[in-house]
């Protein structure tokens, strides 16, 4: 999690209440790969909200047989614990891209701590900036901002724009907040619902299949 983070701190913490966020998990791990078991960093604070280990394991099984060799993107990667899991798992390089200083120190040092900081780029700037600048296009794109902010339906568009045609894009988001059917020329083509929560998976519309 990333740009506005700070500001939409109060938000998240009432979807805690509203449980959204049943409980925060402040131990991670890979999952599997190159450093299966290993521990990652994570940010302190009310306004932090990692992914939890089952979404991971979620989307991860969605995309599995399309990491190896592929260019990850990690939008608002708070820890960076979803490009790491592409990196553990072959991909070829992920971006992680994030406003806050202290969850770029903290990716980083998740980075080093894997040994995949050679596969890595690390990203200081607001998330929509770097959306707005030219930095190669990407196969896979994980997009999770703050909830109920708005820069979700933002990031979404402007991500569209830098995914490969074969590639795929991939949104966390509440389960009662509804995205667009389309994102420039990316279509939603499944929703997965884990709980309160929804992965939803746009592919480009000339892509036959789900």
């Amino acid at each position: 999690m990333g740009a506005a983070a700070a500001a939409a701190g109060s938000k998240d913490a009432k979807e805690r209440d509203m449980g959204i966020f049943p409980y925060q998990e402040k131990a991670m791990r890979v999952i599997t790969g190159s450093a299966r078991g290993r521990r990652l960093q994570t940010l302190e604070g009310q306004e932090v909200r990692p992914t939890p280990e089952r979404i991971k394991e979620a989307v991860f099984s969605i995309i599995q047989f399309q990491i190896e060799g592929r260019r990850f993107l990690d939008l608002f990667a708070g820890s960076g614990q979803m490009g790491i899991e592409a990196l553990s798992r072959g991909a070829r390089e992920a971006v992680f891209v994030d406003s806050r200083k202290d969850s770029v120190q903290i990716i980083r040092e998740n980075l080093e701590k894997t040994g995949l900081g050679q596969q890595g780029r690390v990203v200081n700037m607001d998330s929509l900036a770097f959306l707005s600048q030219p930095n190669g296009k990407f196969d896979l794109a994980f997009l999770d901002p703050p909830y109920r902010t708005g820069l979700l339906e933002k990031a979404l568009e402007m991500t569209s724009a830098v995914v490969k045609p074969g590639g795929v894009i991939l949104c966390e988001h509440p389960a009662d907040e509804e995205l667009p059917a389309q994102a420039g020329d990316f279509v939603k083509r499944r929703d997965y619902r884990h709980g309160k929560i929804l992965i939803s998976l746009y592919r480009h519309k000339d892509v036959v299949g789900s």
